[in-house]
This record gives structure tokens, sequence and C-alpha cells, in this order.
């Protein structure tokens, strides 16, 4: 007999004599019916989302959930918990509101082609000011759509960028002639740059994992539709504390008998909502 067999016998002796004690005691308070059909139809029709995702939708329409742990219990499939971010760089934090990051990543297509997805981010909001896709890329076309990003003076005062080398000499003079400040992160360190690589994580997670694109237009209308219908109006942030990209204005709470109408989006991967009388 080995001391490990020993010390399992008392574990599961231990944890035996406590559930016994227990037996009589209240645990944690049940929730009614109702909720608990709310939750398997966000997670039904949401596989992607997490416990999180589920509670702070709730909250948004004005429903008053359980605590994670309990949202997890009644889902249809959990999904496995996610690692912390790493903690952002103090200089990111003190310039959220006049800060914007570019980057690009690609996206294979059915053809086996490769597209590249060029990316203009807001700190402040969490929005995309501006996306365009490309099998080219190239100094010129890169600084082209900074000024379609820029109408009218609308620039802000720093811009995150990585040392990739498709930017050229000619980034940092454009963004010197527009008074914007350039900020270069340090090589092979992508969490400098946190919130426009979570962005694109979030974009491959919630989207691109689950599709395969058939061409540089339908690419264009699927992240269209994603951002426009879905990641600036709906889907909450726990960085804006629960809100959305783009506010939206507060609704005055519906009385009497309520029901949840759902709208999907890209397909289905994703449902809008809308709590509305019964």
């Amino acid at each position: 007999m080995q001391p490990a067999t020993v010390k399992r016998w008392y574990s599961t002796g231990f944890r035996l004599y406590w559930r016994w004690r227990s037996r009589d005691k209240p645990g944690r308070p049940t929730i009614n019916r109702e909720m608990q059909e709310l939750i398997r139809k966000l997670s039904h029709e949401n596989h992607l989302w997490s416990a999180e995702r589920i509670r702070d939708t709730l909250l948004m329409l004005q429903f008053d959930p359980p605590c994670e742990d309990t949202i997890r219990r009644h889902m249809v499939k959990p999904n496995k918990p996610r690692e912390r971010s790493t903690t952002w760089l103090p200089f990111l934090r003190n310039h959220l509101d006049v800060s914007w990051a570019i980057d690009f990543f690609t996206v294979p297509t059915v053809s086996f082609s490769i597209l590249y997805v060029f990316v203009v981010f807001d700190h402040g909001r969490r929005n995309v000011i501006h996306f365009a896709t490309t099998y080219h890329p190239y100094m010129d076309w890169i600084i082209q759509q900074l000024r379609e990003a820029t109408p009218f003076g609308h620039q802000p005062r720093y811009v995150f960028r990585d040392n990739d080398a498709i930017y050229g000499h000619g980034m940092r003079a454009f963004l010197d002639r527009c008074g914007i400040n350039e900020v270069r992160t340090a090589y092979r360190s992508p969490w400098q740059n946190p919130f426009i690589e979570r962005f694109i994580g979030t974009l491959r997670r919630e989207l691109l994992d689950h599709v395969i694109v058939l061409s540089q237009s339908h690419l264009e209308r699927l992240l269209r539709e994603y951002i426009d219908d879905y990641y600036h109006v709906v889907r909450p942030h726990q960085g804006l504390d629960g809100d959305t990209p783009i506010p939206q204005e507060k609704r005055e709470p519906v009385a009497g008998p309520t029901k949840l109408v759902s709208r999907p989006v890209a397909g289905g991967l994703h449902h809008t909502y809308e709590r509305v009388a019964a």
C-alpha cells in the first residue's frame, strides 16, 4: 500500500463527512424557471458566448441575472474559462481617449490566396475606425487608408503600431505632417498593443474561425456585418463597464410580461436581442 492511497482514502472520507454534516444547510438560492430558460436560450443560440457575456447581455436587457457560476451551470455548452489578459502599459492607460492603433492580419480564402486586412482601432471606445482589405498591401496604400480614416481633422494624438517593414519610410513622414505622434512597440511584443490585438483575436474566435472566405467581397461583407450590426452596437465590453463601443440610448423598462425577440447576425453565429412586451 502506497502513502498516496492512504491520503486518497482520507480525502474521500473527509469530503463524505462534510457532505453529511452539510445535508440540512441551505446552499445557493435557486433561480426561477424563466431565468433558466433565458440562459439556456442565449447559450444555445450563441455557442461562442461565455457566462460573463451572457450575464452582461441580460443586464443590458434589464434583467436581474445571477452570478457567472450559476449561469455556467445552466448553459447548454459551457465555455472554458479564459486566462486574464496582460496588464496594460501605464502610458497606454493614460492616453486611451487620444490614441489609436493600426495593425494587419491575414485571412486565407477558399482558393488558398491570402487576404490582408488593415484595421484602424480607437483605444478610447474600443471601436473600429476604419478597415480595408487587399491581396497586395504596400506603403502608399496604407497611407491612403489612413487618409480615409482621418477626414476633416478627425485624428488622434498618438498612433500605436508594430515594426512591420510593410509600413515603409513614408509612414513616419505622413504622421509627422498630420501632427500625429508615432508610438512603435518593441519587437515581438504584441502585448504592448493589447487593444487591437484583443480585437483581432475576438474577430477570429467569434467569426473567422467559423467561416470559409470565398472572395475579397465576401470577407468585406462578413466584417462589415459583424462590426456594424453586432460588435459596435450590441456586444458588451467589460473594459467599458458593460457598455458597447457605440453607446446606446437608455430605454425605459418594459412594463408587464415581456419576451425576447432575436435577430441572427453573421449567419446565426451571434444574435441581437430586444426585450418587448409579450
